[in-house]
């Protein structure tokens, strides 16, 4: 569900717009160094800080940023394929200088620590993609969940929320689902396998939950699986669940992170308002 074949016309378009030079491109790509992102405003100041998380099968490196005052709701963040990288700690950053005590994951801590950039790292990555499965989702989910509740910085008396983003989509689904009355906000952006044949379908186990939902659709992801947004409605009303699911005209599967070969800024902030809108309820 991860493009690779963009990135080639992602340097092109950057050197056109005068944004980075040929070899800074590659660089940046093997540094796993991600674009700038638009500022905040009314940013409030963060504090910042790499760590370490046990769970039952290890130990995760994960990054923890939140507002350097008071308390804030918890955001747990599941990075796509690329893992935690310079851009999703940008992202999560971004995040908590809006008012949100943000915890950005490794997904991959079972078998990699660190990052991986470039696009190679599909390839090496997909074979640990396809490793975990429903009960690593619930298993990091409820760590995850846990540790964000002995922080002092997150706020008790409100609900978390939770981000995914590819293959992060049905890991945020399943941590509504682990941790239904923690968790208040869902959202995936260009989700994989949102969708599946059987009773444990992400879609399914998160519409027993009691969140909201946000659920971003690539336009190419659309044309690929045209049914999907409607099973995903149906399912969601049937359960009365309150789901704003939209299919973004133009956006290529990965749009979000702003190091993809494929973002798109104007539909990545987009989406990005829609995910303070939903967030602006917990």
């Amino acid at each position: 569900m991860c493009d690779q074949d963009r990135f080639e016309d992602d340097r092109k378009l950057w050197e056109a717009r005068g944004l980075i030079t040929r070899t800074q491109f590659g660089v940046a790509l093997g540094a796993g160094v991600a674009m700038m992102l638009p500022q905040v405003a009314n940013a409030v100041t963060v504090v910042e800080s790499e760590l370490e998380i046990k769970t039952p099968d290890g130990t995760a490196d994960c990054y923890f940023v939140h507002p350097a005052t008071g308390t804030a709701p918890g955001v747990l963040y599941w990075p796509d394929i690329f893992g935690l990288r310079l851009a999703a700690r940008t992202m999560g950053k971004r995040l908590a200088e809006s008012g949100y005590s943000v915890l950005v994951v490794n997904p991959f801590y079972r078998k990699t620590k660190g990052t991986k950039g470039g696009p190679s790292a599909i390839a090496e990555m997909m074979p640990q993609m396809q490793a975990l499965n429903e009960t690593t989702h619930m298993t990091d989910a409820k760590a995850f969940i846990a540790w964000l509740d002995t922080q002092a910085s997150v706020a008790k008396n409100r609900k978390m929320g939770t981000q995914g983003y590819c293959m992060g989509g049905p890991m945020a689904f399943r941590t509504a689902a682990a941790m239904p009355d923690r968790v208040g906000a869902v959202a995936s952006f260009h989700g994989g396998g949102l969708v599946g044949a059987g009773a444990n379908s992400p879609h399914l186990q998160a519409s027993k939950s009691k969140a909201n939902f946000l659920i971003a659709i690539a336009d190419n992801d659309d044309k690929s699986r045209p049914t999907e947004k409607d099973v995903l409605k149906k399912t969601f009303e049937d359960a009365k669940l309150s789901a704003e699911i939209e299919v973004y005209t133009g956006a290529a599967h990965g749009w979000c992170p702003p190091d993809s070969g494929v973002y798109s800024e104007p539909l990545a902030e987009k989406a990005w308002a829609r995910l303070l809108a939903l967030y602006g309820k917990l």
